[in-house]
């Protein structure tokens, strides 16, 4: 079983983005994989815009960052880049934090405008940091994320098929895991 740590750089606690990747943690979870969820805008932000490497919540975000095996990185595209919140992060982190790694970087924006941010923004930081693999990404438009009363999730059908597909790709990736081998 590999252990995923799904990042959220998403500055709002009612976010797409948010909501998109715990919906798509649950897929991980079902294929056997330990999922580890971080929500970047639970930092104090007193540790993250006060580069504060010896507070205790950037100790905690770089070990979990060394558990992991993958990490998936959400994020808005903002300006056709990844959050503010989300660089913060990373500029806290190790220089080599995701060394030996698989990640997969998603992103979610209102306009097709920023669909290039994974591959021009986000995708260049990650490999600087050392990620063994960087799967293909997924740009989701907003308007194809809808988030009912109860809380629940829909992605358009089309988008979800594709979502799926990139989410089993970084799954497979991490190697075969007791659920999928048992059924194989």
């Amino acid at each position: 079983m590999a252990t995923v740590l799904s990042v959220s750089g998403s500055p709002s606690a009612s976010s797409r983005t948010n909501r998109l990747l715990r919906h798509l943690d649950q897929r991980l979870i079902a294929q056997g994989h330990q999922v580890v969820p971080l929500d970047v805008r639970t930092i104090p932000a007193e540790a993250l815009l006060g580069t504060d490497f010896r507070h205790p919540a950037i100790a905690e975000a770089t070990e979990l960052f060394a558990r992991a095996d993958g990490v998936v990185v959400g994020t808005p595209v903002y300006k056709a880049s990844y959050s503010g919140v989300l660089k913060a992060l990373l500029d806290l982190l190790p220089q080599y934090a995701l060394t030996g790694k698989t990640v997969l970087p998603l992103a979610t924006g209102g306009s097709t405008a920023h669909v290039l941010a994974i591959d021009y923004a986000l995708r260049p930081v990650l490999n600087s940091m050392g990620a063994a693999h960087i799967v293909q990404g997924w740009f989701t438009l907003d308007k194809d994320i809808t988030v009912h009363e109860d809380g629940s999730l829909t992605v358009a059908p089309g988008v979800a098929e594709a979502l799926t597909q990139v989410v089993d790709q970084f799954s497979a990736v991490l190697g075969p895991t007791p659920l999928l081998a048992a059924a194989g």
